[in-house]
Parts: structure tokens; C-alpha cells; sequence
């Protein structure tokens, strides 16, 4: 029998990569702009080194979740730890500006943080979606390998509401998540369950309260 169009659960082919790839990109886009005040790093070499490795996985899944190959979901956590990285190298270089001195341009104090800030949650909304019980591929009913525990407790995922039973995450619930942890520093209305997101969520509170609370309130002072 035919299950109802309304409660079929969801399939592979409706799970979308291109969100969380477009927002790699974005990411990788916004190295470009950090100004040269606080990095002597090219400005080409984040995007070149992150540009190669989005290749495959937008080669094997550009648009939506077909080919499950476990050694991609690897180039992505590299490439998000080496992200990360960069981001926080940057924010050290920043907060050594300030401390120099030389921190008098408001203009390149307001833009390095925001975009500092901006990758930061770029970077762990990706992260959560790609570990959260195993991944995309694990979280999705059909396919054959199981899941792992939950890392992440959605709202959705503790009332029994109609239209609600079948739900899953999508790449939008985990920019939310990475959001609120960037401007709340800390969970707002999902909780993270396991050591690794807790230890995700603190490093990504940790950058963003940095940036926010220390480079951000100095910036507005100078302007």
C-alpha cells in the first residue's frame, strides 16, 4: 500500500547539500576581505586550499544526497577544522592589533570582527550538520547505515505534535543553532547531548565572545 504523501518519510533525493556547500563558499569568499592589518597570510591561500577541497564533495553530491562515500565526510571536517583555524588565527591577530596600539581604524576593526564573526558560523553550522548522529546520510530513515545518538536535541525531536512525527533536521536548523550560540554564547531551545558539540559549542562561544565582547566594544569606542 502507498504510503500517504503527507507522512511518507523523508528521502534521500529530498535532503539537500548545496545549503551547507554554498555556505562553505561564502565562507571561504569572506577570507578575501579580511583586511591585511591582521594577517600576513595571501589572502588567496584559505580559499585555494578550502576551493580544493569542496571539489569532491561537490563533485560526488552537488545539489542533493545521493552517493554516500564516508571519506568525504572526512575532507569536509578537515576542512572545517582547518576553517576554524584560520578564523581564530585571525581573531588572535586582531586582538594583537588592538593590544599594539595601532588599533585606531574603526573601519578595519568593524570589518575584521564581523567577518570573523560571521565565518565563525558559517563554519560550525556546517560542523553540526555534518556530525550530528553521523551525518546526513545516517540521519535519513532509508538509508542502510544506522545512525549514531543524537549530538543535538531539536524541539521537534521532544513533543508529539501531527506533521512533526517524521521530521529531520535540515542544514537551516543547524545555521539556527550556530546562530544562537554566536549571539546568545550558549543553547537557546537546542541542547547539545554529547562531549564533542559540547566542546564545539564552547570553542565557538569562546571565539565569538572574543569578538564581540573584547574587538567589537573596543571598535565602537575608537569610532
Amino acid at each position: 500500500m502507498n504510503k500517504d504523501p503527507k507522512t511518507a518519510e523523508p528521502s534521500m533525493r529530498h535532503i539537500r547539500r548545496w545549503p551547507a556547500s554554498l555556505a562553505v563558499i561564502a565562507a571561504l569568499v569572506l577570507q578575501l576581505l579580511v583586511p591585511t592589518e591582521i594577517s600576513t597570510l595571501p589572502r588567496w591561500l584559505m580559499p585555494a586550499i578550502g576551493g580544493a577541497l569542496l571539489i569532491p564533495l561537490v563533485w560526488a553530491n552537488p545539489f542533493h544526497l545521493t552517493r554516500d562515500e564516508p571519506w568525504l565526510r572526512w575532507v569536509e571536517i578537515v576542512l572545517l577544522a582547518v576553517l576554524v583555524l584560520v578564523n581564530a588565527f585571525y581573531l588572535t591577530g586582531l586582538i594583537f592589533f588592538l593590544g599594539s596600539g595601532e588599533g585606531d581604524n574603526g573601519r578595519v576593526l568593524v570589518k575584521a570582527a564581523l567577518l570573523i564573526w560571521v565565518t565563525n558560523v558559517v563554519a560550525f553550522a556546517v560542523w553540526y550538520w555534518e556530525i550530528d548522529r553521523g551525518g546526513p546520510f545516517a540521519r535519513a530513515p532509508e538509508h542502510e547505515r544506522e545512525a549514531e545518538r543524537a549530538d543535538l536535541l531539536f524541539p521537534q525531536m521532544t513533543v508529539d505534535l501531527p506533521g512533526w512525527d517524521r521530521w529531520l533536521p535540515g542544514f537551516t536548523d543547524y545555521l539556527f543553532v550556530a546562530f544562537t550560540a554566536a549571539t546568545a554564547f550558549s543553547p537557546t531551545d537546542t541542547m547539545p547531548l554529547t562531549a564533542r558539540v559540547k566542546t564545539l559549542m564552547t570553542i565557538q562561544s569562546a571565539i565569538a565572545l572574543l569578538t564581540v565582547g573584547i574587538v567589537a566594544a573596543r571598535a565602537i569606542n575608537v569610532l
